[in-house]
Order: C-alpha cells, then structure tokens, then sequence
C-alpha cells in the first residue's frame, strides 16, 4: 500500500515538473504578437505594432509585417508620412513601403515575419521567426515619394 501511495506522489511530482519546466508558447517579441483585424490595415500607408517592433503594410491585398530593423546596422527605421517611405535617421537607407530597398548602405531591403489570422480574426505575427529582404533592384509596387523626406524636413 505504502508502494503505491509513493508511486503516486511521484508520478504527481514528475507531472507537475514537466508542466513547469516544458517549453510554451513564447508571447511577445521573439514569439506570436497579436496585433490587429486585417480588414484595418489599409490598402496605402502603415500600421506599426510596438509589440512586435514591426509593422503592417497591405501589398497587392496581402498583409505583411516588416520588421523595423534596419538591415545595415539595426537602427529603428520609422516610416515617413511626408515622403510615404521608411528612412533610416542613422545612415539614410530608404524603403519603400513594401519595405523594399531604395537608397543607402542597407544590403537589402527590411526583413519580414510571417503573418497569420488566428480563430479570434486577428493578425499574430511571429516574430521568432525572421524571412531576409529583398536584394537591392527588386521593386514590385510603384509608389514614388510622395513629398520631402523627413532628413530633409529635419535638417530644412
């Protein structure tokens, strides 16, 4: 009896070690951020999702998240409303919205984190996850800029 009561209480220890110890799901940067409904990313412009250091950009009716990383030296790339282009403030690279390259010492253009709808509707992008950008040359949207950069602005 005293065997048995002794195998149970270990059995119970071992369960509760595994719960404990067993890897989950990672939440945050560096796992799945829930961010938005894709019907609210618009068709022009940008979303930026501070929890995933991204943002979310619709291209030919796709939803996409760019990381705001830069691919040169990793400075935060905002996004220019004024020039309707990502530039780099550190070393002037420039994207255009699909993120793809323009201009600047980058070597390619931002890199991007799968996207996916989960059963509540929403957007999750995985952020542990990371696909390289574009080579320099590939340009699929024709979207010039819109205005004056914001370097320009900044130092005008």
């Amino acid at each position: 009896m005293w065997q048995t009561g002794l195998g149970l209480v270990a059995a119970a220890g071992a369960w509760t070690s595994w719960d404990l110890l067993r890897p989950g799901e990672a939440r945050g940067f560096g796992g799945k951020v829930r961010a938005i409904p894709p019907e609210s990313v618009p068709d022009t412009g940008v979303i930026e999702v501070p929890a995933a250091r991204s943002y979310l950009v619709r291209i030919d009716g796709e939803v996409r998240a760019l990381s705001r990383k830069c691919t040169h030296l990793g400075c935060g790339v905002p996004w220019c409303e004024s020039s309707g282009q990502f530039e780099c403030p550190c070393h002037g690279s420039v994207f255009n919205r699909a993120g793809e390259f323009r201009a600047g010492p980058a070597p390619r253009g931002m890199d991007q984190h799968p996207v996916e709808v989960g059963v509540d509707g929403l957007i999750y992008i995985d952020t542990g996850t990371t696909e390289e950008g574009p080579a320099p040359g590939v340009e699929t949207i024709d979207e010039p800029p819109t205005g004056p950069s914001c370097a320009e602005e900044s130092h005008g």
